[in-house]
């Protein structure tokens, strides 16, 4: 599966607790990650500056859903989970 155009879910919705360049502490859950574009790719994709847990996130079905607002809401849920 491939990103959907404009959507940005998985680099605004989870938390990431690795160093990422212009966010030394990692990146909060539901905020937008300095790196995501305005057109919602990935400036540093590619880079070995990105966060492993970034390279190693996969678009799927599941997590992606049909849509952005979807795909923001399991991602956000998913997050939560993580906490308890």
């Amino acid at each position: 599966m491939e990103c959907r155009i404009d959507c940005g879910a998985c680099c605004i919705a989870p938390s990431i607790s690795s160093p990422i360049p212009g966010m030394p502490q990692g990146k909060p859950a539901n905020v937008r990650c300095v790196q995501l574009s305005e057109d919602n790719l990935c400036n540093i994709f590619g880079s070995i500056h990105r966060p492993k847990v970034c390279s190693n996130l996969r678009p799927s079905l599941d997590m992606c859903h049909t849509n952005r607002d979807e795909a923001m809401g399991y991602l956000i849920h998913l997050e939560k989970l993580t906490l308890s």
